[in-house]
């Protein structure tokens, strides 16, 4: 089983930036990628970005350029720098692990809301 709890949203404004983070705990040594998802009101869940052991990174194409994806594999952390953020980021954002059993866990969310 693993854990995942994440921390860092709030409320910003149009332009402003967050750093989100997440931390994993119990079968750590069974993770393979990690990464986030976030999911507003009536729409469904998307990737933001992804983090793989090798270290390649995925962005979804509204993200990139904007947010960076970051990852400590000793400290079983990820994080996420976002920068100029715009009204249509606000959402429940969601941190993602992959284990090597193929199994997904998620965390419990965390709220950006970015106001004009």
């Amino acid at each position: 089983q693993v854990q995942l709890v994440e921390s860092g949203g709030g409320l910003v404004q149009a332009g402003g930036s967050l750093r989100l983070s997440c931390v994993a705990s119990g079968s750590i040594l069974s993770i393979s990628t990690m990464g986030w998802y976030r999911q507003a009101p009536g729409k469904q869940r998307e990737l933001v970005a992804i983090h793989t052991t090798g270290g390649r990174t995925n962005y979804a194409d509204s993200m990139k350029g904007r947010f960076t994806i970051s990852r400590d594999s000793a400290k079983n952390t990820v994080q996420m720098q976002m920068n100029n953020l715009e009204p249509e980021d606000t959402a429940v954002y969601y941190c993602y692990a992959l284990t090597l059993g193929a199994r997904s866990y998620w965390g419990q969310g965390t709220q950006v809301t970015v106001s004009s």
